[in-house]
């Protein structure tokens, strides 16, 4: 699964409140209905590969890499506002102004820290101003290593520090062999992972620099957005696997009792905590239903105008 089969995007920057430069590439026809597409920790734009091979035929489909992920280059410092909620926020905010006429609104996605971005952003003018609607994928806000099933121990202060202690290494991943690959499936993905959909993720997942994935990793540990989450006063979906174990799918059913518009809760059976990848169908019906719903008709309204 490799970018290499798509069209050759339109690459920009967006820079960031703090100066920090953001890798952006646009890809499908102008004027097309627009998708922003925000990953998760770990991840670059290439988690998105099957969302923008499908989508990108009849939608400007906008995907960026978060900093210290793929293009975008990690902070100066290790440590303070260069890796916090605020920042996720800043830069997100800076992408749509990047890209989005004034006005102008867009379906936004965030899986994992995406969906978490989106929920740092929900005060934000910018914000505001161009979400037209948001899927929240196997994400959630807050106590991330207390209800997190990787360390199969049962609840409990133990397995919060033990969680939180495996997901902070320092140590590098390594090469991507049988061995690393089996952990990966274990940690992020359903036990019925495709080998070529593992192979995808790990290669995506052990090309983070290990500084960023150590970084974010301490933001993640201490997350607190319910408060985001509610300010999420828009059309909001959510969706996750039943076999997640980073974010596992109590967060979701909180989730979609919390939020002001919650569309709808899908479950995808069997799916980890890596859905796009895992199930890229299931994923990006998701996001054309809400493009379709909310974006769709005033887009047809204009053309005939």
């Amino acid at each position: 699964m490799t970018l290499q089969s798509l069209p050759a995007p339109r690459a920009l920057t967006a820079v960031s409140a703090d100066g920090s430069p953001i890798h952006v590439e646009v890809y499908g026809p102008e004027g097309a209905p627009a998708v922003v597409l925000s990953h998760g920790w770990t991840c670059s734009i290439a988690f998105w590969t099957e969302q923008i091979r499908a989508l990108a035929a009849d939608h400007r489909v906008i995907a960026y890499d978060q900093r210290g992920h793929g293009r975008s280059p990690a902070p100066a410092a290790t440590g303070g506002a260069g890796y916090s909620t605020t920042a996720l926020a800043d830069d997100l905010e800076a992408v749509l102004a990047a890209t989005l006429g004034p006005g102008e609104r867009a379906v936004i996605a965030g899986h994992s820290m995406g969906g978490m971005t989106v929920m740092a952003a929900a005060r934000r003018p910018g914000f505001r101003q161009h979400a037209a609607a948001v899927l929240l994928c196997s994400t959630g806000p807050s106590r991330l290593t207390a209800e997190a099933t990787v360390v199969p121990l049962g609840p409990g202060g133990l397995r919060s520090r033990l969680t939180k202690a495996v997901l902070g290494a320092k140590a590098p991943l390594g090469p991507v062999n049988a061995v690393s690959k089996k952990v990966l499936r274990y940690a992020t993905m359903g036990p019925g992972s495709a080998p070529e959909r593992v192979e995808a993720c790990a290669r995506i997942v052990h090309a983070c620099p290990r500084g960023a994935r150590h970084g974010w990793s301490q933001v993640l540990a201490g997350l607190d957005l319910e408060a985001g989450l509610r300010e999420l006063r828009l059309p909001v979906a959510v969706l996750v696997g039943t076999a997640d174990r980073l974010t596992p799918p109590v967060h979701s059913h909180a989730m979609a009792e919390a939020l002001p518009h919650c569309t709808g809760l899908v479950t995808l059976a069997g799916m980890g905590h890596m859905t796009p990848v895992e199930a890229p169908e299931a994923v990006t019906a998701q996001i054309r239903e809400l493009t379709l719903t909310y974006l769709g008709v005033k887009e047809n309204e204009e053309a005939g105008a």
